[in-house]
């Protein structure tokens, strides 16, 4: 070999031994998980994760917080891909508390409505008295005849708005106003039928259909008890529980890999626009994004949607009081506000749903 091609590989060796000795790369450190996650059954254990993973404004979390507590908020959680990314509570309100979920648990019996149905007991465009027998109400049978199931589930039966505050579901207690589908109001009392017709058509109580055909699938616990002046049923459980169903809801009935509701027919359609009349509901559940909404105890027609602040893709449980199941599927995010009222006590919207995700909207940097 010649002296230049020595001297030539000499250096090349150096220059290799010297990259060599230089310092590995930086650990960049954890990154954000990204896929779906599942809390186990039978556990309390439940994956949390850094919301400062996913590039989140964790610096506003105390203003969050505050303006939370300053609102009456028990429990607060917001889920990310499944894990828990937040969760605070307040005063004596600790994990372990159950809260009514109010008009929030319309959203689970529309769901389980969907589980009957496509075990073949329930038709939604069937008449209702089909199931709940004819004189539920005191209309003719003309009139009784032309309500199906799915005027119940979208708030359009027609019949008159209840005018005891109790929430009657005596016969004598729905007359009629209109005809079905012409007319969008927000009735207690005939949604309460929705769990008459689940209950006649399985030949099971709601507690215990609900503990078949969800607890028992997704590791959830939770009750029903006697509703307003002992009429209809409000759903009890903690806050995670509460996200549990959120969870299932994200995934649009699957639960990693059962299918709790498998007809996804059904379940778009429960989170999709179901009449002309207030475009802002499905079945049992409110829509964002729309251009016009409709409020309970009114017939006004207001322009936007719901919640401006939020995603437009967000659909949602609202229970009175402020019960709150927000899912955000294009975020993969589920949020849970139990606790009293933000101010005045009103049905499902309030003041609060906007204002609350004014502050969301800084946090999660959307």
């Amino acid at each position: 070999m010649k002296p230049v091609q020595i001297l030539f590989s000499f250096l090349f060796f150096i220059v290799a031994l010297q990259a060599c000795k230089k310092d590995p790369p930086a650990d960049p450190g954890p990154t954000a998980p990204t896929s779906m996650y599942y809390p186990p059954a039978g556990s309390a254990a439940w994956e949390t994760v850094d919301p400062a993973l996913y590039n989140w404004n964790t610096s506003s979390l105390n203003d969050l917080y505050t303006y939370l507590e300053s609102k009456n908020t028990k429990g607060f959680i917001i889920l990310k891909n499944g894990r828990v990314a937040v969760e605070k509570y307040f005063g004596t309100f600790t994990v372990d508390s159950p809260w009514y979920w109010a008009s929030a648990g319309k959203t689970l019996s529309a769901f389980l409505m969907g589980i009957a149905q496509q075990e073949g007991l329930v038709n939604i465009n069937n008449p209702s008295n089909q199931y709940l027998g004819t004189g539920w109400s005191s209309l003719t049978a003309a009139q009784e005849n032309a309500i199906t199931v799915k005027h119940h589930l979208n708030m359009t039966t027609g019949v008159e708005d209840d005018q005891s505050g109790t929430d009657c579901t005596a016969p004598g207690c729905f007359t009629y106003r209109t005809a079905p589908n012409t007319r969008w109001s927000y009735n207690n009392a005939a949604y309460y039928k929705v769990i008459d017709i689940v209950e006649r058509a399985t030949g099971k109580t709601y507690n215990a259909y609900t503990t078949e055909k969800v607890y028992n699938k997704i590791g959830m616990s939770g009750i029903w008890l006697p509703g307003n002046g002992g009429n209809g049923k409000i759903h009890y459980s903690t806050p995670r529980n509460m996200a549990r169903f959120g969870l299932l809801l994200l995934n649009k009935g699957n639960w990693n890999g059962t299918a709790v509701l498998n007809d996804q027919n059904y379940f778009n359609a429960m989170v999709s626009s179901s009449q002309s009349i207030n475009p802002s509901y499905g079945f049992l559940t409110w829509l964002n994004g729309k251009p016009t909404h409709m409020l309970p105890a009114t017939q006004f027609v207001f322009n936007g949607s719901i919640t401006p602040n939020a995603p437009a893709d967000m659909y949602a449980s609202l229970g009175k009081n402020d019960q709150k199941i927000y899912v955000v599927p294009s975020q993969n995010i589920v949020v849970i506000r139990m606790g009293n009222a933000s101010g005045t006590s009103v049905f499902a919207l309030s003041n609060f749903d906007n204002e609350l995700w004014g502050k969301l909207k800084t946090l999660l940097k959307y």
